[in-house]
């Protein structure tokens, strides 16, 4: 998944975005709401993680900016203002779920997995696609029931790929999805063909139809 962590207190911020980067989530942060809206011009998300109290302004005009800009963003409010008013108002303002500080970052973690999986696979755990099963929780892959080994990007490509289903992606979009802001500072489009070829190989060994169809000079579609 990819993230953008809006948090103005460092050390938080920091603790959130080495722990989901732990399980190969792709992080970003910034500490203030102009910093926000100008990254949510520039890139998309799977996940905005929001603090409403931020030092140039309030949260929830960054709930307003994708409201406005019919973003597909989910969005998890962190606060330290725990009262109903403000739960209520964050929901209203289209947040997804609101936890209030202090939390675990265990829990913080589950409930951002339960919002993606909800929002993109009507909140099962495991996904399947034809011969496909993909299990969110064990991050694990199987073809006929024989589970594969993929590596990190392997599987949020595939991941993304059938997130993303009958659409094309372009090689911009995988790019940003699997590196976000970096993909600026090096040409990753080499790595993406890479493990894209591994990743076919390794279902279509494992006895899996093909259903990465290449467009060239545009991107991928994944079909049946």
């Amino acid at each position: 998944m990819k993230f953008l962590i809006v948090e103005d207190e460092i050390g938080l911020r920091q603790n959130i975005a080495d722990y989901l980067s732990d399980d190969g989530n792709v992080c970003e942060s910034c500490s203030c709401l102009k910093c926000a809206v100008e990254k949510l011009l520039d890139y998309t998300y799977d996940c905005v993680i929001l603090d409403i109290g931020l030092p140039d302004g309030e949260g929830f005009a960054v709930l307003n900016f994708l409201q406005t800009n019919e973003r597909n963003e989910s969005v998890l409010i962190i606060s330290a203002r725990g009262s109903l008013d403000d739960k209520i108002k964050g929901l209203n303002f289209g947040a997804d779920d609101y936890l209030t500080k202090p939390f675990h970052l265990a829990e913080l973690k589950a409930r951002v997995v339960a919002i993606y999986r909800r929002k993109t696979f009507s909140s099962n755990n495991i996904i399947t696609f034809h011969e496909i099963s993909i299990d969110l929780q064990g991050r694990m892959v199987s073809v006929n029931e024989n589970i594969l080994t993929l590596t990190r990007k392997e599987y949020d490509i595939l991941l993304y790929f059938i997130a993303n289903k009958g659409k094309v992606i372009s090689k911009n979009a995988i790019a940003e999805h699997l590196w976000g802001d970096e993909m600026d500072l090096n040409d990753h489009f080499d790595f993406i063909y890479t493990h894209i070829k591994n990743l076919r190989k390794k279902l279509t060994d494992a006895g899996c139809n093909d259903y990465i169809k290449s467009l060239y000079g545009i991107g991928y579609k994944f079909i049946a």
